[in-house]
């Protein structure tokens, strides 16, 4: 089956004084990156659609769900690693925001207080379900964020460190996953669709 992982448009900036969990939906930019999906996907077969239950996430998959007719499927375990968090900054403002934690996504790892190897097993457990729900030759999208997509990549590809790819909003990346068990990358962050809203 082809699987297409997209992470999720540009989102606003949220942070809650209250220590409430920081969920932003997506910012008027993002909804417009979110509308390219349904043309990026046009001539692409899409027999499902599975999203992270963060909003942004949801929201970035809702026109291809109205436009292909689609329920999204929540799935909590495609989550990102700062679901728990009170603050969201963009990744374009995390350098002056948080220097430190700015090089190290740079460097390709997560945050300090991030589990790299537990958050990595979730994110593979919950792509491989996906997987393996939907047998033959389907395709299914699935709409998350930078830090599922790159740990998905990452195992699928043997790369030990968490981040190794820079994934723009609205990029898609593609993986063939056949029954015996072989995944193979066929494109990461492919992002012709949105070049000029990035």
């Amino acid at each position: 089956m082809h699987l297409l992982l997209v992470r999720h448009a540009l989102p606003e900036a949220v942070e809650h004084d209250d220590g409430t969990h920081a969920d932003p939906g997506l910012a008027p930019q993002g909804r417009d990156q979110a509308a390219r999906l349904v043309d990026a996907l046009a001539g692409t077969p899409v027999d499902a659609l599975h999203t992270s239950t963060m909003l942004r996430a949801v929201q970035t998959a809702e026109p291809l769900a109205r436009e292909r007719g689609l329920t999204p499927h929540t799935r909590s375990d495609l989550r990102e690693y700062d679901a728990e968090r009170s603050l969201y900054v963009p990744v374009a403002r995390m350098a002056q925001a948080d220097p430190a934690a700015w090089e190290r996504m740079r460097a390709g790892h997560l945050p300090e207080h991030v589990d790299g190897a537990a958050f990595r097993a979730r994110v593979c457990a919950g792509i491989e379900e996906v997987v393996a729900a939907h047998p033959g030759r389907a395709t299914v999208v699935v709409v998350a964020h930078a830090g599922v997509v790159n740990a998905y990549l990452a195992e699928v590809l043997g790369i030990g460190r968490d981040l190794p790819f820079p994934l723009d909003y609205v990029g898609i990346s593609r993986v063939v996953c056949a029954r015996d068990g072989m995944r193979k990358v066929r494109a990461v962050n492919e992002t012709a669709h949105v070049a000029d809203l990035l």
